[in-house]
């Protein structure tokens, strides 16, 4: 029979035949895929023509198109609906598409190919995007070793392998940790009903009675908001906290050192000082310096704000008749106490304002009154049961198709996160996109969100709709194929419009009445905005600057005792811990795209306040002649030129921190 990955896919808008697809499926339609690749550039590297642009580089572009596909479908699935089958398969292929991935960078006819090119490129009459896409092919190669020669091309082949593996593993100790952690829950003291049926459904999916914590943060964040046991509170962020730190075979400290050691490695064979010089060249900015710059005037005013917080929660704790200092497992709970004196904010009754339907709704209008998007429920199968599916249209115009994915269970992993199943481009076709959301919240009946959860929602489909608006040729460009450092800025700035009054006025409506959410409910909500970023933004930022210390200079070789050592020169709060602990830092050691640029949310910040005061200084959220701009010089471009002049054009300049100190409610 044929590989339902390998055949033709005929379903509307060329859907993977989800229902077709098994386990045993991906391993075959991999090796036809790699094979399939192999020969391609075989082809491109043996052509005895000279090189021209359409015989190297489109080739080249569309040599992986089996691949991507099957690729597109199978990491897509592995990290949001995992199987033992999966697992061992990713394992088994990370070296393999490392080894790959090496094949190619290393193949030197391929290189010369390029780099004739390159030399030529005044002579060719290529245009703008052409250009662009030359030089980045260019670069990758070189940055992945493609003038090394002899030993040295042979141990950065090994060392990209062995991080690939490693890579997987970690991702995969962190999933089962926290697959493998939940705490029986027969105190319910201080829970709001949102809370105790999160953790009702919670045991209905390991097939228990009862309720309990998992360490999903959409469960465990309201959980330690809410309990009332302190004892349980401590128990639970204990656990939280200790993934990936936990001994035995799932224990991921010795895999942080060895990936810190080999990505030193692998700078020093290809000219660099440090790992943090190779991977910060390509950003925007630039260097470690630049980065910890900008961090550390954030983290001046956010530790000082953290601070002064923290005397007034330690009051609340001391008050309740609790002795000794405030400690992390107290900081939410006293917080929402603190919250709800200052701002007379109650989440228990905000979160039924705040239906997951409802918030769908708004990301979506908002897109359409922007971007002129709309959306059409589809009826089609999927891999999952909790996932569902949208057309995306614009006058008429097939856009995307969409997929959202938003309930926590045990075979996702933890986080939210955006990818594709298909890249938009025009070479071979015009290709558009499936794009995929994918979160963590808590089930329910309805579900119902936090307002951390809702700006999570909008995060995620601002990336989205980076995927779903690119117009660009070249899959290498595509959609969110742009610097690290700016990939953030879309999607945090699709944040600001669930802030916007008119918004929450429409879609924030009560899921039992429909009633709209009292206007004074919405101003408090509006007005603690800023309520506990202190907080949020050391834990953050301790994050961020832990990453590049790990990464610009000589690798720890306990990357421990070196987390340690960061924040007690930082003077981090006792009370506050990172965001990310070493052991379960997947952004760093998941993979190489967060490591040495965790901070690029901070940096995107600095752009996305900005670019939302371009809306303001027009006088309306949704002004047709900025969001265009947004759409010609951001959302659409992709990586068609360096970001900060796609930034300049769409705004006329480059901002300054001010204005992400202003949105912080951190300026002096």
């Amino acid at each position: 029979m044929t590989n339902p990955l390998l055949a033709d896919w005929p379903s509307e808008f060329q859907l993977p035949p989800f229902a077709a697809i098994t386990d045993d499926d991906f391993a075959p339609a991999f090796e036809a895929a790699l094979a399939e690749g192999r020969a391609a550039h075989r082809a491109i590297a043996d052509n005895p023509d000279m090189p021209t642009y359409a015989n190297t580089i489109e080739a080249m572009e569309q040599a992986d198109a089996m691949l991507d596909r099957v690729a597109g479908v199978f990491f897509n699935l592995s990290s949001a609906d995992s199987t033992p089958a999966r697992e061992e398969l990713q394992r088994d292929l990370s070296p393999k598409l490392s080894a790959y991935s090496s094949e190619i960078v290393n193949n030197r006819a391929l290189f010369d190919r390029i780099e004739a090119l390159w030399q030529a490129r005044d002579t060719l009459g290529l245009d703008a995007e052409q250009n662009r896409v030359l030089m980045l092919y260019r670069r990758m190669f070189v940055r992945a070793g493609a003038a090394l020669e002899g030993a040295a091309a042979e141990r950065l082949t090994k060392v990209k392998s062995r991080l690939a593996s490693l890579g997987t593993q970690f991702t995969q100790n962190l999933l089962a940790d926290e697959r493998g952690w939940h705490m029986p829950l027969d105190d319910l003291s201080g829970l709001p009903d949102f809370v105790i049926a999160s953790a009702r459904a919670a045991a209905e999916e390991r097939g228990q009675d009862g309720h309990v914590i998992t360490l999903s943060r959409s469960l465990i964040v309201p959980f330690l908001q809410f309990s009332d046991r302190r004892d349980l509170r401590e128990r639970a962020y204990t656990a939280w906290t200790a993934r990936g730190a936990n001994g035995g075979d799932t224990d991921n400290r010795a895999i942080a050192a060895e990936v810190l050691g080999l990505r030193a490695e692998r700078a020093k064979l290809l000219g660099y000082d440090t790992f943090a010089d190779y991977k910060l060249e390509t950003e925007m900015a630039g260097t470690p310096q630049a980065v910890r710059d900008l961090l550390m005037q954030v983290w001046k005013p956010a530790r000082a704000k953290a601070l002064a917080d923290a005397e007034k929660l330690q009051a609340m704790l001391h008050a309740d008749g609790e002795s000794g200092p405030l400690q992390p497992w107290d900081w939410r709970y006293y917080a929402e106490k603190l919250r709800r004196a200052e701002h007379d904010l109650d989440e228990a009754a905000l979160k039924p304002y705040l239906s997951l339907d409802n918030m769908i709704a708004a990301a979506f209008d908002c897109a359409h009154k922007l971007f002129g998007l709309e959306f059409r429920p589809l009826d089609v199968p999927l891999y999952h049961p909790d996932a569902r599916a949208w057309e995306v249209t614009r006058d008429g115009r097939h856009m995307a198709v969409f997929i959202g994915d938003y309930f926590a269970r045990g075979s996702k992993r933890s986080g939210a996160w955006c990818s594709t199943m298909r890249s938009q481009r025009k070479l071979g076709g015009d290709v558009r996109p499936i794009v995929v959301n994918i979160c963590n919240f808590a089930k329910g009946d309805p579900a119902l969100l936090s307002y951390d959860d809702a700006r999570t929602l909008f995060h995620e489909f601002g990336h989205a709709l980076h995927q779903m608006l690119s117009d660009v040729t070249h899959g290498m460009i595509s959609g969110t194929s742009v610097a690290r450092d700016f990939v953030e800025l879309p999607s945090q700035l699709y944040e600001h419009w669930l802030e916007v009054p008119e918004v929450l006025a429409q879609h924030a409506r009560h899921v039992e009445t429909g009633d709209p959410m009292p206007q004074d409910l919405l101003d408090r909500l509006l007005g603690a905005q800023n309520f506990d970023q202190g907080f949020s933004t050391v834990e953050y930022v301790a994050s961020a600057l832990v990453d590049l210390e790990f990464h610009a200079g000589p690798p720890p070789s306990d990357p421990m005792q070196k987390q340690a050592e960061v924040l007690d020169a930082l003077g981090m709060p006792q009370a506050i811990r990172m965001r990310h602990a070493t052991p379960h830092f997947a952004h760093v050691f998941s993979g190489d795209g967060y490591s040495s640029g965790y901070y690029s949310y901070m940096w995107s910040e600095v752009m996305d306040a900005d670019a939302f005061d371009a809306f303001r200084e027009a006088g309306d959220a949704f002004d047709p002649d900025t969001a265009a701009k947004l759409e010609r010089f951001i959302l659409s471009a992709g990586g068609s030129q360096e970001a900060e002049t796609l930034y300049t054009a769409f705004r006329g300049r480059m901002p300054g921190v001010d204005a992400l100190l202003r949105g912080r409610g951190l300026a002096a």
